[in-house]
Order: structure tokens, then C-alpha cells, then sequence
């Protein structure tokens, strides 16, 4: 009888469901998120086949096979609901995804993110535990010399070598053989240019992705080595210690003008000399060739960084870029391919072009002139000029090596002309290191830029990687930017200041003293009274 009064009370009168700490998801708001933001990469259903993907390297994620590289679980494992939130706040560096936080409202970012799972019925597998790893604290010391050495040892003992290259930049000896679970073909990470990890740059994010993997890819889960006592947690931090080491401290920051400062002696004219360590690095993204045809949406140099300086005649202007190898190189012709039948080049979609051992190639430009005005600032078009307004060049092939000046008419057409340009150029562990030399005044000054010291010189940048099959219009390119040949700083600069500072001195203690001189006066006069 007890029993029954008490179903009828709890029938009468539920228990109330306690808040959730977690707000509330709406799959139907979030599909409508999805089909406006994302379907045209990921495609209506969720499959990484949206009408923008064939432009895309690497492709944009398939959610129906719930394989995701950036998680906090471990290799295998879903991703937790904060992971998936993760990375549509942040995006994704490195690929066309973008940070989403900002741009989508809190309450759409939850929606979308609870309807991408709706792809996958693991999501909805009830014996599916997801949990996170429990992540050890960064050990102290990680910049000093001794874990730095410790961090390199593993990088080579556990094989990072083969795939990033002896100095990270992605160049391994497995490199070109490279593709994802999918089979389309993958980089290895360039571990310089941390700004562009996937997941984050920082030591603890290396980290994680050393202990989870990157799921659908070559990079493999370290986790095992720690269980198998081949490595230890401290370790594994020290080899994430020493990748981060290879970039810089912090990421770059695109400035407008470089600034190229007066040296005494002459200009070097090699890239490895000693001069260009003592002179401002400047970083400058390229961007795919997208306006004409055969358009390229995949570079493969991500950014040039350049130095400049001269000694009142000449100018040294150094380039340097990150490349996986050195073009041509038929260990890549395979990998070149394999991009080429992957990224679609324009809308038509013509077959693909067949690999061939294309070059690498670098071009700097300025417009002929510069503006009659300091303030008018003017410039041709950005992509090589035009038929009737063209722009000057400095450009750089790598087979056959050599440097030419010309003139650009657009992307189809380049004249050279007999001005000399000076270039050398080397390559070492996939970078590329070229200067250009070139007289500051030429006789020709209707076709060649002059010079000029304090004068903003506009100046733009393309790049060629042959071995991903670039040419033509498939490149890499700027914006303009200014160049800006610093005077030497007249003594006057500094001993006016200094002159100054004595004579203000000087005035005030004639001051001081003539009032101390009347104030002594007036105490003698009054005694005298």
C-alpha cells in the first residue's frame, strides 16, 4: 500500500531537474549556422565535399567518419565537446578554416557544433566514453641548453626526422610519399613557423598533439612510447620544448615598410654573410594567385621574410623562404602530381596538368617610378601591372640560376630588360637564401625604379615552388608594400640635444646665483640699517 502511495506521489509531483551548467544546443538552429557558414567546404552532409573543397589543401574535414585531428583524447577517441569548440573559436592556422569566435554568436557556435555531431552516429553511440587525457605540467628549464639537447636527441630517435627534415622545415626523406587516411597528399609541418600549427603554437599545445596524434594523418600518437618506458613524460616535453625553440618567440608581425639602414662599407652580396644578422627582419604572407586563370587557392610558401640595407650607392635586398626542397627535384614529381590532381585550378575544371620539374622562382617588384609626390601614392596594379602601365621586376629562377631585371605586362607577359641585377642565392635544409644587388641610379630611367633615399619605394613579392607544381599564374603573391632607404643620422642629430641641455644648464645657474647674489645684498643692507 506504502509502495503505491509513494508511485502516485512521484507521478503527482516529478522531482525537479536540476540546471544544467551546460546551456542548452539546438540542432535545428545550428543547421541553419551550418548550411550559411560552413556547407559550402564541408558540404550539405557534413562529407568535406562542399563546392569550395576541390580548391582546398588540405581538404576540409569529413565529419560523417567523426575522425578529428585536434583533440584532447586519445588517438582513436572522439573529441570532447570542448575540443569541437575549440576549434571552430579558433579555427584552424594553417588551412582555409577560420576562427569562428566573434563572428558567430556564443549561442551559434554551441548549435553548429551540436549539429556537426548529428553527421556521425559515434556521437550517438552510448558506449562511447569520452574523456580527455590527463596532461603532466611543463617541466622548468625549457629554453636552457641542456633540455633543448635532450629535446633534439628524441626528435631523432624516435623518427621526427624522417617525415619534418634534419631542421624541421618538412623536407624528411618521407616527405613526398606523404597523404592522409582519405589519400590526398599532405605537408609535413614546417615546425618554423609555429604560427601556423594546427591547434596552437605554445609548448603545451606540441604537446598535446605529441600525446594524442593528429587522427587521419601520418603524425602518430606518442602516448605508447611513455607506456612502453622508451621515453618519459619529461621527455616528451623537451622534444616539445625543442620544436617550439625553432620558431620565433613570438609570431611575426606584418609591418608595412622595410627599413633598409645605411652601412659604412660595401653592401654584402652573399646571403651568409654575417652583415644580415645585425639587420631587421621583416615578415610578409603570400596569399594564392585566385583573380585570373589557371587560379592556384594552395601555395606552398606561406611567406617571404626580407632585410635590406645600402651604402649610399647600392642596395642589398635579401629574401628568405621556406621550401621543402629544391626545385627540380624528381623525388617530388610524384607528390607534385598528386597535388595537382588534387587542387582544382580554376572553375572550368580542364584535366590537371601533368607533373613537370618546374623551378623555383622569386620576384620582387616596383612600380617604374615613383610618385612625383611624397604624398601621392599611386601604384600600378598589384599583379603585375598592366599593358599599358607596367611594373619593374627583379626575377630569380633557380634552373637555370640566375637574376634578370624586366618589365611585367601582366602575368603573361615579361620583358627583360639590359640593366644588370645582381643575385645570389643559396639553399640549405629547405630554405631558400637569395639577394638581389642593383645600383641605387641607372641610365635608364624610364623604365628602371630609381632609388631614392628617404623616399617610400613601393615594393611587392611573388613566389614559385616548383615542386608543387607552380608556374605561370599558379604562384604565391603580395600586396604592396614600401621600402624605405634610411639616411645616416647627422652628428648634429645628437650634439644639438646635448648643446642644448648645457646651455639650459648654464642659463639656470646664472640665475640661481644672480638671486642668491641679491638676496645676500639685501641681508648686508638691512644690517646696515
Amino acid at each position: 500500500m506504502i509502495s503505491a502511495l509513494l508511485l502516485l506521489a512521484l507521478r503527482a509531483a516529478p522531482f525537479p531537474i536540476p540546471d544544467s551548467p551546460f546551456p542548452l544546443q539546438d540542432t535545428t538552429k545550428g543547421k541553419a549556422v551550418y548550411v550559411k557558414w560552413c556547407a559550402g567546404c564541408h558540404g550539405d552532409g557534413g562529407a568535406g565535399d562542399g563546392r569550395a573543397a576541390a580548391h582546398m589543401l588540405p581538404r576540409p574535414r569529413n565529419f560523417t567518419g567523426a575522425v578529428y585531428k585536434i583533440r584532447t583524447t586519445a588517438s582513436g577517441q572522439l573529441p570532447t565537446d570542448a575540443d569541437l569548440m575549440r576549434a571552430i573559436d579558433d579555427g584552424l592556422p594553417g588551412t582555409a578554416m577560420p576562427a569562428w569566435k566573434g563572428r558567430l554568436s556564443d549561442a551559434e557556435r554551441r548549435d553548429v557544433a551540436a549539429y556537426i555531431k548529428t553527421f556521425s552516429a559515434f556521437f550517438a553511440d552510448t558506449s562511447q566514453h569520452v574523456a580527455a587525457l590527463k596532461f603532466s605540467s611543463e617541466p622548468s628549464g625549457g629554453t636552457g641548453a641542456n633540455a633543448l639537447k635532450t629535446g633534439r636527441q628524441f626528435y631523432d630517435s624516435i623518427g621526427c626526422r624522417k617525415c619534418h627534415g634534419d631542421q624541421g622545415r618538412g623536407d624528411g626523406p618521407s616527405a613526398p610519399t606523404l597523404k592522409d587516411d582519405a589519400g590526398f597528399p599532405i605537408f609535413a609541418a614546417d615546425l618554423h613557423q609555429s604560427w601556423r600549427f594546427r591547434g596552437g603554437g605554445s609548448t603545451g599545445d606540441i604537446y598535446h598533439r605529441l600525446r594524442t596524434g593528429l587522427d587521419g594523418t601520418p603524425m602518430p600518437s606518442f602516448s605508447d612510447l611513455i607506456d612502453q618506458k622508451f621515453l618519459t613524460d619529461e621527455q616528451l616535453w623537451r622534444l616539445a620544448q625543442y620544436v617550439r625553440s625553432l620558431s620565433p618567440p613570438e609570431p611575426p608581425e606584418v609591418q608595412d615598410v622595410i627599413h633598409a639602414p645605411q652601412i659604412a662599407g660595401p653592401v654584402p652580396a652573399s646571403p651568409d654573410d654575417s652583415v644580415w644578422g645585425r639587420v631587421g627582419r621583416y615578415w610578409f604572407p603570400l596569399v594564392g594567385q585566385v583573380i585570373r586563370k589557371s587560379r592556384w587557392f594552395a601555395p606552398a610558401v606561406s611567406g617571404v621574410w626580407v632585410q635590406a640595407l645600402h651604402d649610399g650607392r647600392t642596395l642589398a635586398l635579401r629574401v628568405s623562404w621556406d621550401d621543402r626542397t629544391q626545385s627540380p627535384d624528381s623525388a617530388w614529381l610524384g607528390f607534385e602530381q598528386r597535388v595537382l590532381e588534387t587542387v582544382a585550378g580554376d572553375d572550368s575544371g580542364p584535366p590537371p596538368p601533368k607533373a613537370q620539374p618546374w623551378p623555383d622562382q622569386l620576384a620582387v617588384q616596383f612600380p617604374r617610378h615613383l610618385p612625383e609626390s611624397p604624398a601621392a601614392m599611386e601604384r600600378p596594379y598589384f599583379l603585375m601591372g598592366s599593358e599599358t602601365d607596367p611594373v619593374y621586376q627583379w626575377r630569380w629562377t633557380s634552373t637555370p640560376r640566375r637574376s634578370v631585371a624586366g618589365l611585367a605586362r601582366g602575368i603573361e607577359r615579361f620583358d627583360t630588360l639590359p640593366g644588370v641585377v645582381a643575385g645570389q642565392a643559396r639553399f640549405d635544409h629547405g630554405e631558400w637564401r637569395l639577394v638581389f644587388t642593383r645600383a641605387l641610379a641607372t641610365p635608364d630611367t624610364a623604365n628602371e625604379v630609381q632609388l631614392e633615399a628617404g623616399r617610400a619605394i613601393p615594393v611587392a613579392f611573388f613566389a614559385w615552388d616548383g615542386s608543387s607544381g607552380e608556374h605561370g599564374s599558379r604562384m604565391a603573391v603580395s600586396t604592396w608594400y614600401f621600402l624605405a632607404l634610411d639616411r645616416p643620422t647627422p652628428p648634429g642629430v645628437f650634439i644639438s640635444p646635448v648643446l642644448a641641455m648645457l646651455v639650459t644648464l648654464g642659463l639656470g645657474l646664472v640665475v640661481v646665483r644672480r638671486a642668491q647674489g641679491g638676496r645676500r645684498g639685501t641681508v648686508r643692507a638691512g644690517r646696515q640699517r
